[in-house]
């Protein structure tokens, strides 16, 4: 009677736990906006990615970008969190990166929607913040020096690949496939 008893207990707590506040609602307006500024935002950080990776290629090649992209990319796109308050990542199932992986149930439940052909959106995460996301396309021929097929990704720039991402995953792409996605926190 003492086990019942406390089970009781314990299933009535567990329940009036799960049924706090279930988070922030968004206006129809406050939607727009974010969408909006997500969109913004996610143009603003791919423009300046794509750029200094552009001019990484430029200055040494494709083995180059990968030392850049190791070093630098991160601090772009938290630059870019940083001056507009808020937290920006690229996320993909197929990272290179392993800080890029998706982990989150909510990231999980994003790629689904982004893999069924969902342009952008917002999903509310678990401590009532609302993340923006869209997905990245491969749509400059440059990246598939990069993420393509062994035939498309120079021998040396393959080495330099392997060296700076041992577990890599971020390959076999053509142009237009599904790279990953932006995932950005609006509040």
């Amino acid at each position: 009677m003492k086990y019942i008893l406390v089970s009781f207990i314990l299933i009535v707590f567990i329940f009036s736990c799960s049924k706090t506040d279930k988070g922030i609602e968004l206006t129809e307006e406050e939607k727009i906006e974010s969408l909006k500024f997500g969109n913004e935002i996610s143009n603003k950080a791919q423009k300046i990615l794509l750029k200094n990776v552009a001019s990484a290629i430029e200055t040494g090649g494709t083995e180059y970008a990968i030392e850049f992209c190791n070093t630098k990319a991160i601090s772009l796109t938290d630059s870019i969190s940083k001056t507009n308050q808020i937290r920006i990542q690229r996320l993909s199932d197929k990272n290179r990166n392993p800080n890029n992986a998706i982990k989150t149930d909510v990231d999980k439940i994003a790629w689904q929607r982004i893999n069924q052909n969902e342009k952008e959106f917002l999903l509310k995460g678990n401590n009532n913040e609302v993340y923006y996301y869209k997905p990245i396309i491969l749509g400059v021929p440059a990246c598939v020096k990069c993420h393509g097929s062994s035939v498309d990704i120079e021998r040396n720039t393959q080495k330099n690949i392997k060296d700076k991402y041992p577990n890599d995953l971020a390959v076999n792409y053509k142009l237009g496939d599904l790279r990953g996605m932006w995932k950005i926190k609006i509040k």
